[in-house]
Order: C-alpha cells, then sequence, then structure tokens
C-alpha cells in the first residue's frame, strides 16, 4: 500500500468513526439506543449521502482499494465486538429452572420462527427473482425464521440498565429468555450457512466445526478458571487483551476457513472466558468496546456494497416483515407467558423487551447476505425490520409505565388531604374571596 493510498484509507476511517459517532449521539438524544444511529446512519444515510453527490462521487472519494481495506476493518470490528455478546450470554442455572423462563423463550421462540418460516415459504413461491435469489429453498426459509426469532441481549441490556430494569423480575426473565433463544438461533444459523455452502460436504464441515468448538469452549474455560492462569490475567492485563484480540481474529479465520462464518470462532472464544471473573471481564470489555467503535465502519461498508448491488428498498416487503415481526413476537410471547402464569403487565412488559432485535438480527442478515442466501433487496427489508422493532422498545415501555401511573377513571390525581372537621366545609369557589 502507497503512503498516498494509506493516508486515503485512513482519512475515510476518521470520517466513516465521525459519521457513527454522531448517529449515535443523535440516536441518545431522542432515547434510542446507540445502535439505531450507527445502524440508520451507517447503512442507510452514508449511501444516500453519497448518491446525492453524484454517480461518480463514490469513485473519487472511495475507489474500490480504500473501500476494501475498510470493509475489512469493519468486519474485523464486528467480530471483536461479539466476543463480549458471547461473554454475555450467561445462563444461570437457578434462572434456567425458573418454570416462567421456559414459558417466556418458547412464547417469544416458537411463534417468530413459524412466522419467519412462512414468510420465507411467501416469498419463495411469489417473491420473484430479486427477492428470492437463488439460495437453497431450506437456508433461505431456515435464515428467515431464525432471523424473525432472535433478540438482542447487548441492546436489550443497555435498555434495561438506562432505565433501571436490570433487576426487576421482567428484566431478568427478559434477558434470560434472550440469551435462551439467541443460543438456539446461533446454532440454526450454522445450519443455514451449511446448507447454503456448495458442495455435498458443508453441511457436514459446519457440524464437525461445531463439535470441535464446543469442546474447545468447555475444556478452555476449565484452563482458563486455573489460579495461573487468573494470576497472569491479573498481573498483565493488556498484554492479556492483546493477546485475546489475536486470538480472536485468528478463530474467526479458522472458522471461515471450514465453511462456517467468522462470528462463530468470535464466539467460541468468547464462551471459553470464564464468567463472573473479575480479571476475565476488563480484557473481554476492552476487545469489545474496541470492536464497538468499529462496527459503523461496517454498516457504511455494507451498506455502500448493498446499495450498489439493489434497486432500493422494498418497501412492500419491508412493512410486512416488520408488521410480522412484531405481531408475532409481542403477542407471541404475551400470550404464552400469560399461560405460563404471568400477570397481564409483567407478560407484556416482558414481550415488548424480547422485541428488541438489534445488532445480533443485523449480524445474522449479514452473515446470509455474505453467504449469498439473501438478496440485496431482501436484505435491506429485513435491515428496516432490525431498526424499527430495536427503536420501538423505549417508546412502547414508557407509554406502559405512563398508562401505569395514570390514576383510574373516577378517582382524583394527587395527594388529597384529608378533613378533619365535621361539617366538612366546601371548595370555595374563584368568585369567593379568600
Amino acid at each position: 500500500m502507497t503512503p498516498l493510498l494509506a493516508a486515503h484509507v485512513v482519512a475515510a476511517l476518521g470520517a466513516f468513526l465521525a459519521f457513527g459517532f454522531l448517529g449515535r449521539v443523535l440516536a441518545r438524544r431522542i432515547g434510542q439506543p446507540g445502535v439505531v444511529g450507527e445502524i440508520a446512519f451507517g447503512m442507510l444515510l452514508g449511501p444516500a449521502v453519497l448518491g446525492l453527490a453524484g454517480p461518480g462521487a463514490q469513485a473519487v472519494l472511495l475507489p474500490a482499494d480504500v473501500l476494501g481495506p475498510l470493509r475489512d476493518l469493519g468486519h474485523a470490528g464486528l467480530v471483536l465486538f461479539l466476543v463480549g455478546v458471547a461473554h454475555e450470554l450467561r445462563l444461570d442455572a437457578s434462572r434456567i429452572r425458573d418454570r416462567a423462563v421456559g414459558w417466556t423463550a418458547l412464547g417469544t421462540f416458537v411463534p417468530s420462527l413459524a412466522a419467519g418460516a412462512a414468510f420465507g415459504a411467501c416469498l419463495v413461491r411469489y417473491g420473484g427473482p430479486s427477492l428470492r435469489g437463488t439460495a437453497p429453498t431450506a437456508a433461505f426459509v431456515l435464515l428467515l425464521a431464525t432471523a424473525m426469532a432472535v433478540s438482542a441481549v447487548p441492546v436489550l441490556a443497555r435498555v434495561l440498565a438506562d432505565r433501571g430494569l436490570t433487576a426487576t423480575r421482567a428484566g431478568r426473565l427478559s434477558l434470560t429468555s434472550a440469551a435462551l433463544v439467541d443460543a438456539v438461533a446461533w446454532l440454526l444459523l450454522a445450519v443455514v450457512v451449511g446448507i447454503a455452502t456448495p458442495g455435498s460436504n458443508g453441511m457436514w464441515s459446519a457440524v464437525v466445526v461445531l463439535v470441535v468448538g464446543a469442546l474447545a469452549a468447555t475444556v478452555g474455560r476449565r484452563l482458563l478458571k486455573a489460579p495461573w492462569a487468573q494470576r497472569l490475567c491479573a498481573r498483565r492485563p493488556w498484554l492479556i487483551t492483546v493477546v485475546l484480540g489475536v486470538c480472536v481474529l485468528r478463530a474467526a479465520d479458522g472458522a471461515e476457513s471450514h465453511g462456517l462464518t467468522a462470528i462463530f470462532g468470535a464466539f467460541v472464544v468468547g464462551l471459553m472466558i470464564p464468567p463472573g471473573s473479575p480479571h476475565w471481564d476488563a480484557p473481554v470489555r476492552r476487545v469489545s468496546t474496541l470492536g464497538l467503535w468499529l462496527v459503523p465502519v461496517f454498516f457504511i461498508a455494507t451498506g455502500l456494497q448493498v446499495w450498489r448491488a439493489s434497486g432500493g428498498i422494498p418497501w412492500p416487503v419491508a412493512i410486512a416483515a416488520t408488521a410480522l415481526a412484531v405481531v408475532s413476537k409481542i403477542g407471541g410471547g404475551y400470550a404464552v407467558s400469560r399461560l405460563g402464569g404471568e400477570e397481564r403487565t409483567e407478560a407484556l412488559r416482558v414481550a415488548v423487551m424480547l422485541n428488541t432485535r438489534g445488532l445480533t438480527e443485523i449480524v445474522l442478515l449479514q452473515v446470509g447476505y455474505s453467504a449469498k442466501v439473501l438478496t440485496p433487496g431482501l436484505y435491506l427489508a429485513l435491515l428496516v425490520t432490525a431498526v424499527v422493532t430495536t427503536s420501538m422498545t423505549g417508546p412502547l415501555l414508557s407509554l406502559m409505565e405512563r398508562h401505569e401511573r395514570a390514576p383510574a377513571p373516577g378517582t382524583t390525581p394527587g395527594p388529597s388531604t384529608p378533613c378533619l372537621s365535621t361539617p366538612c366545609p366546601s371548595t370555595p369557589s374563584p368568585s369567593t374571596p379568600g
């Protein structure tokens, strides 16, 4: 890479990071998670700005030899961020034994999975080549079903923390259920990638890598729990951070070379880190934070690529997918939670929380797009679904809180002063002096 080209890449990187920071700040100003602004600015507004600048603007500002390194850097950032996501999937055994968790996870997963599968089947029959593509039918339908069923654990955790709901029953129930659902979703995504991989060995390679990854995560967690590993991590935290980042990138590359997507390598490393250890939590947080800062680069680079290959967002499909996603997730979660014994308000609150899809669905969609399961137009339509369902969570929770604080019909709001005299004097009219 020549010095001039390197300077061009650095300047473009600075512009991408500034663009992502602006989106994050604006989103938080209006009470939305920062990732909503990053997605909207990166995937939608970034390409739109370059489009307004003229048809030759991208060729001048972001030629292929500049956009390529940025795309790789954004992909690396996404992989580093997902280590923290995997590390946060801590399934407390005492919570899993709670009967309500099983009902809630079932209610948020099965109806959404069925709705996504039905949506995929409709697109197979009526979608046409621009939406259907050429992917195997099983991979196409299963990916849509999985993407519609997930909940975003990192974004949900941030929303709950901002509202002080993390320690509530609804908060614990929603986070544990979301972790269970996402654990199953990542396994289904491995099946999708295996089916979509050209050749007859794609599925078997995916299964082998998953088994090896599960064994590596189990053995690695035992090793990293050892006292010598804890002492080393406490004495050399920055060295451990660098080593962890390198291991994540190598594991991601190894998973991709064996027929899976890079995120599985990151997940294996994240699951190896012992949960609840203050010595290990700090390096994981640093690596994940670095990835989080680079995620807007991934959004913008991917957005430019997708917009160039598509004819824009197919809005009827986006609206239909969003409506189906909301109804199946909130409606199904509420109904099954009620069957599990939850009260109406708590069941509805948990269902609204689990409707948050956020970055988790974006990652699934990106994997499907990279594996050529999704077409560019359908990718953008489902991206709208992810943004809208994530943006709904905060306003819906606020609406529920206002409804709970509102006085019942026929009652007087506010505290009243008891009358101590008999008979009680009537309240003077505005025309009465004194």
